[in-house]
This record gives C-alpha cells, sequence and structure tokens, in this order.
C-alpha cells in the first residue's frame, strides 16, 4: 500500500473479508485521495510518500453518519500494515469501548501511524485501558488526541503508567476527559523523568480541593522537566498562590515556550508574580491568561516587564481579564519598546476611548498587523471604537511539528 489506490483496495478486501459493507464516507475520503494522485500525476508533480487518512464525523459536505465500532475494526484490519498512511483522524464519531480495543490494537501492531486524532468520541475508561495497552508498546506514534472522552480518573492513570515505559509519544491531548486529582499528580509525577514529551494539555479536569495540589506538583514537575516545550492547564482552578508556585519553578525552567493558564482564577497579584517571571526572560514565547481577573494593576505590572526587560515574549493573551482603560493603554505603550512582542489579544476587557485610540494607532502603524490581534478599530462621529475580529488563530498550539497534515487545534 504505497499509494491511496492500494489503501482504497485493501479496504476494500477487508471489508469483504468480514462480510461487511464498505462504509460509503470511507470510501468517498479514499476516492477523493486517489483523485488527488491522479492530478499529481498529470501536472508532473512528485507522488507524495505518505498519507493522511481523515475522517471527522461532523464533515457535514461528506457525510450524514458517524463511523461506528465495526469501522474502527475494518479501518484497524486494513492499515495495521501500512507504512504509507501515517495519520489518522476518527474524531467526532460514535467509537466506543468496543472499538477503542481495535484502535488499542492498531496502535499496538503499526508500523506506520504517527498521528492520531479520537477526540470527542465516546470512549470512556474501559476503552481507554486498551489505547493504553497499545501506547506502552508503541514506536511510532508521535501525537495523540483524546480530547472529550470521558475516559476519567482510571484511564489518567492508564496513561501516566504508559508514558512510563513509551519513549516516542511527544504530544498528548487529554483536556476535557475528566481527570481527577490523582490521575493529575501521577502525569506530573511521571513527567519528572519522562524526556520525550514535548506537549501536554490537561485542560479541565474535576478537581474538588480548594489547596492546589495538583498545580504545585506541575510546578514541581517544570522545575526538573526542560524538555516539555508546551502545557495547557485551561479550567485547572489555578489561584495567586498556584500561579506564584510555577513561576518559582518557570525562573528555573529552559524549555517551555508556551504555557496556557486561561480560565483560572489568578488576580493582580498572581499577574505580579508572572511579570517578575518575565522579567528574567526565560524562553516563554505565549502566555495565555484569558478569562482570569488580573484587571488594570495586573495589566499594568505586565507591561512593565515587557517595557524594561522582556524580549522573549511574542503572543499575550488578556482576554476577558476586567481590564479597562490605563491598563490596556499600558500594554498598548510597551509593544512601542518592545520589538519581540508581535500579537495581543484584549477582547472582552472594557474598551474605554482611550484604550481604543492606542491599539487604533497600533493597527495603523502596523505596528500590530491584523492577524496578530482579535479587534479592529472604527470611528463613528469622529470617536474610536474596537470591534471583535475573529480569525481563528487563537488557541492555535505553538509546537506544531507532531501533527499530522491539517490537523493543528482551534477551539
Amino acid at each position: 500500500m504505497s499509494d491511496p489506490s492500494g489503501v482504497q483496495n485493501r479496504y476494500v478486501e477487508t471489508c469483504k473479508e468480514l462480510d461487511l459493507k464498505p462504509n460509503k464516507f470511507i470510501m468517498k475520503v479514499l476516492d477523493m485521495e486517489r483523485q488527488e494522485q491522479i492530478i499529481r500525476a498529470k501536472n508532473n508533480e512528485d507522488p507524495q510518500d505518505n498519507m493522511a487518512i481523515k475522517l471527522p464525523g461532523n464533515n457535514h459536505l461528506l457525510t450524514d453518519t458517524r463511523l461506528q465500532d465495526e469501522d474502527a475494526l475494518i479501518l484497524y484490519k486494513s492499515l495495521v500494515n501500512s507504512t504509507y498512511v501515517t495519520s489518522l483522524d476518527l474524531r467526532y464519531n460514535n467509537i466506543s469501548d468496543e472499538g477503542a480495543k481495535h484502535i488499542g490494537n492498531l496502535i499496538k501492531d503499526t508500523c506506520g501511524l504517527k498521528h492520531l486524532n479520537i477526540m470527542c468520541n465516546d470512549i470512556g475508561p474501559d476503552g481507554a485501558a486498551y489505547l493504553c495497552a497499545g501506547i506502552q508498546v508503541n514506536a511510532t506514534l508521535i501525537s495523540f488526541r483524546l480530547n472529550g472522552n470521558k475516559i476519567g480518573n482510571k484511564g489518567g492513570m492508564g496513561f501516566a503508567e504508559a508514558l512510563q515505559v513509551n519513549t516516542a509519544l511527544e504530544d498528548l491531548d487529554l483536556g476535557d476527559t475528566d481527570q481527577g486529582t490523582k490521575s493529575m499528580i501521577a502525569m506530573a509525577t511521571v513527567l519528572n523523568r519522562n524526556c520525550t514529551l514535548k506537549k501536554l494539555n490537561m485542560n479541565r479536569p474535576l478537581l474538588f480541593s480548594q489547596q492546589e495540589e495538583t498545580t504545585v506538583h506541575y510546578a514541581l514537575m517544570l522545575k526538573v522537566n526542560s524538555d516539555l516545550c508546551e502545557l495547557h492547564l485551561q479550567k485547572c482552578d489555578i489561584k495567586d498562590f498556584g500561579a506564584e508556585r510555577l513561576v518559582d519553578a518557570l525562573v528555573l525552567n529552559i524549555g517551555l515556550k508556551y504555557l496556557d493558564l486561561s480560565c483560572n482564577r489568578i488576580t493582580r497579584d498572581g499577574a505580579l508574580a508572572i511579570s517578575k517571571l518575565l522579567k528574567r526572560n526565560t524562553p516563554l514565547e505565549v502566555l495565555d491568561l484569558g478569562f482570569n481577573r488580573i484587571e488594570d494593576d495586573g495589566a499594568v505590572y505586565i507591561s512593565e516587564a515587557l517595557t524594561q526587560l522582556n524580549r522573549t515574549l511574542k503572543t499575550l493573551v488578556i482576554t476577558s481579564n476586567n481590564i479597562q482603560g490605563p491598563g490596556l493603554v499600558a500594554i498598548a505603550k510597551s509593544m512601542h519598546s518592545n520589538p519581540s512582542l508581535q500579537s495581543v489579544f484584549i477582547w472582552g476587557n472594557k474598551l474605554e476611548e482611550p484604550a481604543c485610540v492606542a491599539f487604533s494607532e497600533l493597527i495603523e502603524s502596523q505596528r500590530l498587523e491584523e492577524e496578530n490581534t482579535d479587534v479592529q478599530a472604527y470611528v463613528v462621529d469622529g470617536q474610536t471604537y474596537l470591534s471583535e475580529l475573529n480569525h481563528g488563530i487563537r488557541r492555535h498550539y505553538y509546537w506544531t511539528p507532531s501533527y499530522g497534515p491539517d490537523m493543528s487545534i482551534e477551539t
């Protein structure tokens, strides 16, 4: 199977062997890949040396049905020996624990699969056990997205156990999978020794303690792990104490480039601690503080760090932080003296006229380009206003090489 035609023929043969009808959606996608190969040949273009199969169930232009467990079985039988198919996208389908068993076997036995996306299916803790068993012995998979499958604390513990022995996985997304305190701490503990993982998403765990134990463990991990490039901790109930513990650790960290602390409870005191981190010129390039409550004081603290000392941060997200004119003006002024800061996102704050004028000047002078912000200026009766500019660039993952074609994340 070194071309799309071979993959399609193998799929049809497998359906005959299992006495099952070929799925129309899968056949349509494989046929589109085959047609694209024919066009490339007619244009004298080099054939692709690998193939990405994209089967998202929410693609209503191609299908009105979603893949089931039996489709996962057929795909396993079809792709297990393929070195040509390196990326498989099965997000937003109806794959349950039974289908996860077949996907786990595919992970275990594959000889070429590098990117796998099964986010937002119906996989639970039992299905996660099959996936983890495959991860333990797999040596090819680089990125794995499980976001939205309610695998719970048990499933998270299984992934932590698998990462103790897996030396290939670089990108793991367990966001919105109902992780508990035990699995969150287990994952942080494993990363004290795991030197392979580059990107981790642990958004929205189910935490019931107010002591921020999970945040403290992730801070301790960041003190010793300088291989992790990107960490997402949205909705982890991080307060100022947790932000201060993370800062204490990141002062010693030489690897983290993207830190997502959005949708937490960080106020101006936490922003003050973060400003001290920025003054240390650590490798941090993207900082997401959206949907916290740093207010004017917090914005001023951060702007002072950006103005005076920091020359590494490239993107700052401070959307919906109850920041008014003085704080936003301070952020705008910091861009004039900080050449490294390229992107600022501010929508959802109190956009008073001084802030509107300051950001309008940045945009008009092209110091802040349109694709690097979420606002655009307009004038009515001589007064400047800002409107929201939604072009989908916020929430792109920063560290992207591990993703297969068109598998970057937007939410």
